[in-house]
């Protein structure tokens, strides 16, 4: 553990490294950084016993730290969650890389050939939480897209991360790739997470993974530009024209599956018109599988739901609790949603093709879905491989941030000794 007055040299070294770490990554080949992401996998394979061994003592930590169980979930490594760090390091790194694609080329009447083509952001700062995995998708995708990254987790998954960021070390050892590309914060000091909010000399752009207490202070804070990822306050409607089976089915995957991702449903809003019959039933099925709703006063005569109070509307539990409440029309969900929704994902369940297309034309989140669960607000199973976060601004990035929205663009312009008149 550094002292604190070390910090902010320890994080000026850490930067200047990462820095000239970018310069080489940006003409990187495709295949070393193939063969990096692939050699990480094999060592994060290779040292599962040791990474369940460090994770065990993160474990006690968050335990004697009182957290909840959904935040205890997103902590545990086991070998099947280890065996998912392992195809999400070999998923990025089959995918085609970004660096160099010509997004556009045209010829101007004066003779200039012009090409927009990508290239890296530079030096990424990742800031997270709880889940060590993120050590191993961020670090993968900031490489992909041939950007240096500093990752600062989070106190309680130190121990996990630090054995998973020296697999992917491992990885560019064997690559010949800078070791200083992925570079990883060795210190639980919240000192560290100011200094990286100012390094504009050495961090191109921050991208924050957690609750809404850190994302709100990155933001207020940083002086570098941020991807922001805020909450996952995220709704399903449920229209008078939804199918019933399609619902009960959609619902309970969509709040149960892990209730401690930020897809996880967290607000049920149900069409006057089947809160008697099909409302009833979901909340009904909710209850029985665990879940406490908290019910507004048309629904309340739920048996074993609680009377929800207006902090429940736009509050995200991650964990096994639900809002719901009665709205009158579709437009009136669309409204409860713009003023208590985060712009993450939110979905309609419905049998009516225009409900669905006004749903989707009115509402503006980073991901809407009709008749699909929440759970699937990820960047692998939108078939991009790991992903970094759901960015929930407008500008840059948007949704899943996989490797391709870790890049910029450049202009490649040539003549042939072509002047201005």
């Amino acid at each position: 553990m550094k002292d604190i007055a070390e910090i902010p040299e320890l994080m000026q070294t850490l930067g200047a490294q990462a820095r000239d770490a970018a310069a080489e990554l940006a003409f990187a080949t495709a295949a070393q950084k193939e063969t990096a992401l692939n050699a990480a996998a094999d060592h994060v394979w290779a040292a599962r016993s040791d990474i369940i061994a460090e994770n065990a003592k993160d474990l006690e930590f968050g335990k004697a730290k009182g957290l909840s169980a959904a935040m205890m979930d997103r902590l545990m490594l086991d070998e099947p969650r280890i065996q998912g760090i392992v195809d999400g390091l070999r998923a990025v790194a089959g995918q085609s890389d970004p660096v160099g694609e010509v997004l556009a080329e045209w010829t101007q009447p004066t003779g200039l050939q012009i090409q927009r083509v990508r290239t890296p952001l530079g030096v990424v700062g990742v800031i997270y939480e709880s889940r060590p995995n993120v050590t191993a998708d961020a670090g993968a995708l900031c490489l992909k897209a041939g950007n240096a990254v500093i990752l600062r987790g989070g106190s309680e998954s130190f121990h996990s991360s630090a054995a998973i960021h020296e697999c992917l070390v491992r990885g560019l050892r064997d690559a010949g790739l800078p070791e200083a590309a992925i570079r990883r914060v060795p210190t639980r000091d919240r000192a560290a997470v100011s200094e990286m909010l100012t390094m504009t000399d050495h961090i191109d752009v921050i991208v924050p993974r957690g609750g809404k207490g850190l994302v709100g202070l990155v933001q207020s804070e940083a002086r570098v530009p941020v991807f922001a990822h805020l909450e996952g306050i995220v709704h399903i409607y449920i229209d008078k024209a939804a199918d019933a089976e399609k619902t009960l089915s959609v619902v309970l995957n969509a709040k149960t599956r892990r209730t401690g991702i930020c897809g996880a449903a967290e607000c049920l809003l149900i069409h006057r018109d089947v809160a008697d019959s099909l409302g009833q039933a979901v909340l009904s099925m909710l209850v029985d599988a665990g879940v406490t709703v908290h019910a507004d006063e048309a629904l309340t005569s739920v048996s074993g739901t609680v009377a929800a109070t207006s902090e429940d509307w736009g509050r995200e539990y991650l964990d096994m609790d639900i809002a719901a409440r009665v709205v009158d029309s579709l437009d009136d969900a669309i409204t409860h949603i713009r003023q208590h929704g985060s712009d993450h994902t939110d979905c309609i369940m419905t049998e009516d093709p225009d409900a669905a297309s006004r749903f989707f034309e009115r509402l503006d989140s980073a991901i809407l879905m009709h008749n699909a669960s929440t759970q699937f607000a990820d960047g692998g199973e939108f078939g991009m491989g790991a992903e970094i976060g759901i960015a929930t601004g407008k500008m840059h990035a948007r949704g899943p941030v996989g490797a391709a929205q870790l890049t910029s663009f450049k202009y490649l312009v040539r003549g042939d000794g072509t002047i201005r008149a």
